[in-house]
């Protein structure tokens, strides 16, 4: 049984009208809310058509008027889609002006759309070509005006020349101030042109207010003093004072009697813009302030009283206009911190897209080092029962495919026998393998009853297992190839993680800490340009000043890195500085962690038969992440061969270390590109010590070198290792060595050439320690000049070999000056973060 809807009805209402009155209202809500999407979707549309009505209504020094056809040709070529509304408007607006002159303004709207239309014919209409059109359509319909009312003179000409050529200025304006207005723009800051623009754009569509007035007040004035407000408030004194200079001047060209506005908006706009710090209430007051004062010169009271109401009507549309305005503004107005705040979330954003994009690099290397690794990983093992099945199968084909085939005994030896002559064959295939080459008569008895060619049966399978040797051989070196290449794509996928990371790490907002470092270095009186905070984690501080100084005073060490290690908490030292190009500039001062270790180093060479080029490297230099490397390379033989291949070992190994790769993986790398350069047997010693500069944890690399030293106090301590040089083989043994060093340490690296010096009778080790005992300097220096000068002594002058001695000395880093404490400074408050 159906239930019919049941109507509540109430007292009095009959049924009908409650009906309709329900249906007019939902019908004025839906037409509402067409009309409110109708304005929202069309917005720019109305904005465009008012500022062109406002345009087209707009006249300066009482005939010109430049600006409604250098509005229309930039619109047309922004926004086409609007320059017909945006033409009807300025006409329209023309219509409305002081002194009405719609014709000629649709005249002039008509030859410039001619003239782009038939640019556009010749497919040349460009923007560039903007300005010299609105000239030219200016010139040509203002003339024509001058010609047929008779009134052509000298006067008439030059206003004419003077409109056109305002066209041709107001349009390059436009160009600017358009994209701007319209938030179209790509860039989130503004030049200091483009801003002008902005300016002159707003003042002059004021300028088609000029003549409104509501209860005896000028809409023009209160709208210029609203744009001041704004301008103020956002940029401060400088661009409060233009504001006022550029509105000033354009509605005194639009209004004789106007010319006072100028100097009063400037004033005004520099008060305003001074007070900015206290907020709208603060930056509305310094502009009631200096309109006030330069009110007297406006005329009578009457004057006076109604600029003051002007004054307080902007104040109040100022105190009205929404905080997301302002905050708008302010990310185009370069030195705002809302400008400030945008570009770094926009460095924010470009840092997180890198680090993603090296990410996702990293995947694909880490990926193919997977795929290489399989397919390395597959190699082919003899011994495996699956491989020796195969191997059997593939010798028993051939032999039968080549011997047996002819032979008139196949059916009953593959047949009849086949357990029989399957084991004959694999009894065969054991001979071969074992390398045993039987002779006719050497040929077992039972081989020669049941085969009748054993001898042609056993050349086949020798020349199957040799082909079957050299298959397996390149296989495998094809199988430790891509395991290398695995390997190396693994070491690169590491160094890209740990980039990205890094990249991520840099991110962190650390503007307080470089407020409060900034205001601890300006207390005590130092010209600091600028300061920023690269990393403030423990161990790794890196800070860059911008700081200006006279030379010779040393101020950054003296007095700037101990007042960062006292506020900061641990030694900070100077890492680098980078002098102004120009003179007076401020230099760039890089702050980083003090090292606890420094190390100092001595070299001394020399070639073979005392030649100029030695076939020996060497290499000391600081990583970058906290580590000093010191590295020798003896290339096989002498000369320029010798050289070019240790460099080559030692450069490709410090390039690789720098990038932040595995030690191991370091040496292969330059080991498969040795061996990859060339068919011919060459290699190179690899001899480096990796000294952590905090904690003197050192790191040894020994790749076919000769033994290394330790000399501390009286004590010689040999590091040596057994590995072959690199560039011999494809898979070399990669023994690292870890020593901790103690402060005053020395080191002493050598080349065969030194150590091999007294030769083959005496013990070389001892007698190189006894050598180095009896050194008394510590200087690094000294040390490697003795000890070459001991051994060509030893050889009464001779140099037998290529002789190269790296001496590096460990001590505690005691910076000259290192802390001291500033009354009221207060701790750097590091950045909490789990990485």
């Amino acid at each position: 049984m159906a239930v019919k809807p049941k109507v509540v009805m109430f007292p009095g209402v009959r049924k009908t009208s409650f009906i309709q009155s329900a249906l007019h209202k939902g019908l004025a809500r839906t037409g509402v809310l067409r009309l409110a999407g109708m304005l929202t979707s069309r917005k720019w549309t109305f904005i465009l058509m008012a500022v062109g009505f406002l345009l087209g209504r707009a006249v300066i020094l009482e005939s010109l008027t430049p600006f409604a056809v250098a509005y229309f040709t930039v619109i047309y070529f922004l926004r086409r889609d609007l320059s017909l509304p945006v033409a009807a408007a300025i006409v329209a607006g023309s219509w409305f002006a002081v002194a009405p002159d719609p014709m000629w303004i649709a005249m002039e709207l008509a030859v410039m759309y001619l003239l782009l239309r038939g640019l556009e014919a010749y497919e040349r209409a460009e923007l560039s070509y903007a300005p010299l059109l609105v000239f030219v359509a200016t010139l040509l319909v203002r003339l024509f005006g001058v010609v047929i009312e008779s009134t052509l003179g000298w006067y008439e000409l030059m206003m004419v020349g003077v409109e056109a050529s305002l066209g041709f200025v107001l349009t390059l304006v436009f160009v600017q101030a358009i994209p701007v207005l319209t938030f179209t723009k790509k860039t989130s800051a503004l030049k200091n042109e483009e801003i002008i623009c902005l300016m002159i754009m707003l003042a002059s569509i004021m300028t088609g207010a000029v003549g409104w007035t509501v209860e005896g007040l000028s809409l023009e004035h209160i709208m210029s003093r609203y744009m001041l407000l704004l301008f103020a408030l956002v940029g401060g004194a400088p661009l409060g004072a233009s504001v006022g200079v550029v509105a000033g001047l354009i509605l005194s060209l639009a209004d004789a009697n106007a010319i006072v506005q100028m100097s009063l908006l400037a004033f005004a706009g520099l008060l305003a813009g001074l007070l900015r710090e206290g907020g709208k209430m603060a930056v509305a007051f310094g502009m009631l302030l200096g309109s006030s004062i330069l009110a007297i010169y406006i005329g009578n009271q009457s004057d006076v009283m109604a600029s003051t109401w002007e004054s307080v009507i902007a104040a109040a549309l100022l105190m009205a206009t929404p905080k997301s305005i302002t905050r708008i503004i302010s990310k185009y107005v370069p030195g705002t911190h809302e400008h400030v705040k945008s570009q770094h979330e926009y460095a924010k954003r470009v840092r997180d897209v890198t680090a993603q994009r090296v990410a996702q690099f990293s995947e694909v290397f880490r990926q193919l080092s997977r795929s290489f690794g399989q397919f390395g990983g597959a190699a082919d093992e003899p011994d495996k029962p699956d491989r020796r099945e195969e191997t059997v199968g593939h010798f028993m084909n051939a032999a039968a495919e080549r011997t047996c085939s002819s032979c008139h005994r196949k059916d009953l030896c593959w047949e009849g026998k086949f357990y029989d002559t399957y084991r004959m064959m694999t009894n065969m295939m054991t001979s071969v393998e074992e390398g045993r080459r039987l002779g006719p008569k050497e040929v077992p008895k039972e081989w020669s009853v049941h085969c009748v060619k054993p001898q042609q049966v056993l050349s086949v399978m020798q020349q199957q297992y040799e082909l079957y040797q050299h298959d397996l051989k390149w296989r495998k070196q094809l199988s430790e190839s891509r395991l290398l290449v695995a390997e190396q794509l693994s070491g690169v996928s590491q160094v890209m993680e740990d980039l990205a990371r890094e990249i991520q790490r840099e991110g962190q907002q650390l503007h307080l800490q470089e407020e409060q470092i900034r205001e601890a270095l300006e207390g005590l009186g130092l010209s600091i340009q600028g300061i920023e905070v690269i990393n403030l984690e423990e161990g790794n501080v890196e800070i860059e000043v911008y700081h200006t100084f006279g030379q010779g005073y040393d101020e950054c060490r003296k007095i700037i890195a101990p007042l960062l290690s006292d506020i900061i908490g641990e030694p900070i030292a100077v890492m680098s500085e980078k002098l102004p190009e120009k003179e007076g500039g401020a230099a760039l001062v890089t702050f980083g962690t003090a090292k606890a270790f420094e190390v100092e180093t001595g070299v001394a060479g020399l070639a073979k038969g005392g030649d100029l080029l030695s076939g020996d490297s060497f290499s000391t230099v600081e990583l970058g992440n906290g580590k000093f490397a010191v590295a020798i390379s003896d290339g096989m033989g002498n000369g320029e061969r010798a050289k070019q291949e240790s460099s080559t070992a030692l450069t490709i190994l410090q390039q690789l270390l720098q990038s932040g790769m595995d030690e191991k993986l370091a040496i292969k790398s330059v080991n498969s590109v040795l061996l990859l350069r060339s068919s011919d047997e060459i290699f190179a010693t690899v001899d480096v010590a990796l000294i952590d500069m905090y904690s003197a944890k050192t790191t040894f690399m020994k790749i076919g070198s000769t033994p290394s030293f330790i000399k501390r106090g009286n004590e010689v301590i040999p590091i040596s290792a057994n590995n072959l040089p690199v560039g011999i083989l494809q898979d070399i043994d990669i023994d690292l060595i870890r020593v901790q060093l103690q402060p005053g340490d020395t080191l002493i690296m050598m080349t065969d050439g030194i150590y091999d010096a007294p030769g083959h009778a005496v013990n070389k080790e001892m007698w190189m320690k006894r050598v180095i005992q009896e050194i008394k300097t510590n200087h690094p220096q000294e040390i490697a000049d003795a000890l070459l000068d001991t051994v060509v002594r030893y050889h009464k002058g001779d140099i037998v070999d290529d002789m190269t001695v790296v001496v590096a000395r460990v001590d505690k880093h005691q910076p000259e000056w290192a802390t001291f404490r500033w009354p009221g400074m207060t701790k750097v408050e590091r950045p909490r973060t789990v990485s």
